[in-house]
């Protein structure tokens, strides 16, 4: 077992010192960081949003808050899609929407219901654009087994919306079998991933032409419950926390587990599944895959005793053939997220700082 220098420990003191502090919202502005799911983002929530609402169903922070009623648990959770381009390899802001929103009650243990939706749309939007997102909207919702109930729609005048944006808010019936939080974890927890990372992301960069990249990456986007629901039948008491590993990618998620739950993580850079086209086109513009957004790509931890069947249950369902083991919960050092690379050392992998790739959901 390798051990930690005294220098090693300092700078992980430092890191762990910093990271207890509350977070403040301190910018004088706004900017394209506080989306990205990173640092800013969690400084916006944590420093400013939770403490005005003061409702204990933020206190999780998690995808989608818990409401009690007549005798049973209801999940609610809502999104906001300003992906640009509106189309892209793979799917489409209206398929994203859906699925979005779906998966964020997936993860929190809720059988998806019902959608509402909200479209801004951009004056000079062709009609046939609209059509074809509207489908793309339908589409999504029958394979996800919901219906959209309500809905409202703007205009906004050219230039001032980037053809459209969508916003869905979600509502799900908690599954009785889930009993999912952070506070679950515990040291010896196997961490999951139930596919290859990093497609989403890489596909809408690559679909604005800004760079001369050439390589056939699509979007995962998909719903997630057919994979939750064979999860919790699999697993039963043993699947911990599930976390749907989209803005930030699955660095940010496994982040905030560890900094909400107290624990340490490490996790096997050479075990992270990650399709080789994917890999090149991080390589090149230089971008850690695990930082990249996903559609598709849920984080579970499971207990130890469970993780054999929990990872035969992601391989069984749709999207899941490439599920992998990534790594444990550790004690030490709390707080935070290590790397065991190929090379044999350690690094920390600290949140997304900065908005490598903006507009990406």
């Amino acid at each position: 077992m390798s051990t930690v220098s005294e220098r090693e420990q300092k700078v992980l003191d430092r890191i762990e010192t910093a990271r207890s502090k509350r977070a403040r919202f301190r910018d004088p502005r706004v900017t394209m960081a506080h989306g990205a799911g990173g640092k800013a983002t969690q400084t916006l929530i944590e420093g400013l949003l939770a403490p005005a609402f003061a409702s204990p169903a933020l206190d999780a922070m998690g995808d989608a808050g818990i409401v009690a009623a007549a005798g049973t648990e209801l999940a609610l959770t809502t999104d906001s899609f300003v992906v640009k381009p509106i189309r892209f390899p793979g799917g489409s802001i209206g398929e994203l929407a859906v699925n979005g929103t779906v998966n964020d009650l997936a993860v929190a243990g809720a059988r998806p219901l019902a959608l509402t939706l909200a479209m801004i749309l951009e004056e000079g939007l062709a009609a046939e654009d609209l059509a074809a997102e509207v489908a793309a909207i339908a589409a999504a919702a029958e394979g996800a087994g919901v219906e959209v109930v309500a809905g409202d729609t703007k205009v906004v005048e050219r230039g001032h919306a980037d053809a459209m944006y969508l916003t869905t808010t979600g509502l799900g019936l908690r599954d009785p079998r889930a009993a999912l939080s952070p506070d679950a974890l515990r040291p010896g927890d196997h961490l999951l991933v139930s596919g290859p990372v990093g497609a989403h992301g890489m596909a809408i960069m690559l679909a604005r032409g800004e760079f001369e990249l050439d390589a056939e990456i699509a979007s995962d986007t998909r719903s997630l419950w057919p994979m939750v629901d064979a999860l919790l039948d699999a697993a039963g008491g043993g699947l911990r926390c599930l976390r749907d590993a989209t803005r930030g990618g699955v660095a940010s998620v496994l982040n905030e587990l560890a900094r909400s739950s107290g624990v340490a993580m490490i996790v096997r850079e050479a075990a992270v599944p990650v399709a080789p086209a994917v890999r090149g086109a991080a390589e090149i513009l230089g971008i850690d895959p695990l930082y990249v957004a996903n559609e598709g790509v849920l984080v579970a931890a499971v207990a130890p005793e469970a993780a054999e069947a929990a990872l035969g249950a992601m391989r069984g369902a749709p999207g899941g053939e490439g599920a992998a083991a990534i790594g444990e919960v550790r004690t030490e050092p709390p707080g935070m997220v290590l790397v065991e690379t190929a090379f044999g050392g350690k690094r920390v992998m600290d949140q997304l700082v900065g908005d490598p790739l903006p507009r990406i959901c």
